[in-house]
């Protein structure tokens, strides 16, 4: 297959982990999977608004040193760019202590942008509080779209329909039930990421599970954006989903060794930045 063409349209933050650790990472959803896409080998673009701020130059540059195209960023004077507070335990779990959406908050590509993401393989979303217009749009123009449901925050923001793969978390006790309710909801696809228990696809005739890698965590954070990146990488390529779950399972065990969502360089704060 030639190479793949993805876009990944959405989120982007500065995740902010809080004392101890005193250090920001460029993150969010749409930017973790554009960039494990890049790395894994994929033609992959972000969509985005940040802040025209040295956090959004330091998103753009970040982006770009991982090989994602930036032409769809837009830089926004007067706004900030997203931001996370981030705390982990000892056991590496993160826990989000508070979220600003900034620049993100309202963003839509124009229409320009829509008919160029209309010619990639495929568009994944993130966190975009549209009310399911892009996607519905995209489907309009046969694109293949998934979104990951989990990262959204209100339930306009949170249908299944017109998607190819919807993605989302859930505990063990209710992922199947979730994810086939979320097939009758639209959704040719829905993969469930149930953290230490696996993970699990529907496609409306089967599910296929797949069982979690062991692994002691230094940061859980981005996990489930590795998952997405990984399962898109091989389902894209080959069609097979059992492969598929087993390559996401992968790439998110890798993650967990290193703070946030890829590796790069840390941002050291100081107190008043945090």
């Amino acid at each position: 297959m030639t190479q793949l063409r993805i876009a990944c349209v959405g989120d982007n933050c500065i995740d902010r982990y809080v004392a101890p650790q005193n250090f920001a990472l460029v993150g969010g959803n749409a930017v973790n999977v554009a960039v494990h896409l890049a790395l894994l080998g994929c033609e992959a673009s972000y969509f985005g608004a940040a802040g025209a701020d040295r956090h959004g130059l330091r998103l753009s540059r970040t982006l770009a040193t991982n090989g994602v195209s930036v032409n769809g960023l837009l830089l926004v004077e007067g706004q900030s760019t997203a931001s996370t507070g981030i705390a982990t335990d000892p056991t590496g779990e993160r826990h989000f202590l508070h979220e600003d959406f900034g620049a993100c908050r309202g963003y839509g590509p124009d229409d320009a942008e829509c008919e160029h993401l209309a010619g990639f393989d495929h568009v994944h979303i993130g966190w975009l509080d549209d009310g399911g217009a892009l996607k519905r749009r995209l489907h309009g123009a046969r694109v293949s779209v998934s979104q990951d449901l989990s990262v959204n925050n209100g339930p306009e923001h949170l249908t299944a329909d017109h998607l190819a793969i919807a993605f989302a978390s859930c505990g063990e006790s209710g992922a199947e039930t979730a994810a086939r309710s979320l097939g009758d909801r639209g959704a040719a696809l829905t993969v469930m990421t149930m953290g230490g228990a696996g993970s699990l696809a529907w496609d409306g005739r089967a599910i296929w599970r797949a069982a979690a890698l062991p692994v002691d965590p230094v940061d859980t954070t981005g996990a489930g954006d590795s998952f997405i990146a990984g399962f898109l990488n091989t389902l894209l390529r080959h069609g097979d989903i059992a492969t598929a779950l087993a390559d996401g399972g992968a790439l998110a065990r890798r993650t967990c060794l290193h703070p946030g969502g890829f590796p790069q360089s840390k941002i050291a704060l100081g107190i008043t930045e945090l």
